[in-house]
């Protein structure tokens, strides 16, 4: 007779923000949603068993069990992913790491933050909304901003990256996965040391 083993509990979740379709990769936009990749092919995984309306996978990081969530809600909608996945599996607010873009940083340079506004980010907008709160650390990837006032910011970070932009991110995004690692083994702190 087999016994199949307990798996260990989910004691993180990491969300990588970005919009589902094609239409949408290699967009500013998307930035946490190719972290998730980049992190994912590190780890030999893949990120697609749907549940709670996004794509996951759980891996082990740090020494714990870590939910990836890339939510498939659209942008302005991520909160309720998260919501449905911190309740499942009771997982507190400071224990849920966002990823995303920040068009206030320039291109290529990371921001480790413990808690925060959303800072116009409709992603962080709606998790806070729905979440409980601001007190949850985040990973911002700077996609730089407009090139001039006029651009309409909607079709800036839906804009494709270039191939240098699209290298200099990904470049950020191995940054935002050894940020992601710090904060689970370490702190918050210890990433905002060594990446602000």
């Amino acid at each position: 007779m087999f016994f199949r083993k307990k798996p260990e509990p989910v004691s993180w979740i990491a969300v990588f923000l970005g919009n589902p379709g094609l239409q949408y990769e290699n967009t500013r936009h998307n930035a946490g949603f190719i972290t998730a990749d980049i992190i994912a092919s590190e780890l030999g995984v893949k990120v697609n068993k749907i549940k709670f309306n996004a794509l996951t996978a759980v891996v082990k990081l740090g020494g714990q069990q870590i939910l990836i969530l890339k939510p498939q809600t659209y942008m302005n909608l991520s909160g309720n992913s998260v919501r449905q996945a911190m309740r499942f599996y009771k997982v507190p607010l400071e224990k849920i790491v966002v990823i995303s873009d920040d068009v206030s940083l320039p291109e290529g340079k990371l921001r480790v933050r413990r808690r925060g506004s959303a800072g116009g980010h409709n992603g962080l907008k709606d998790i806070i909304a729905k979440c409980g709160g601001e007190d949850f650390p985040r990973i911002r990837i700077g996609v730089g901003a407009p090139p001039h006032e006029e651009y309409d910011m909607a079709d800036w970070v839906l804009s494709k990256l270039s191939k240098e932009e699209r290298k200099l991110i990904s470049d950020t995004a191995l940054k935002a996965a050894a940020a992601l690692e710090i904060i689970i083994m370490r702190s918050v702190e210890d990433a905002m040391a060594e990446f602000n």
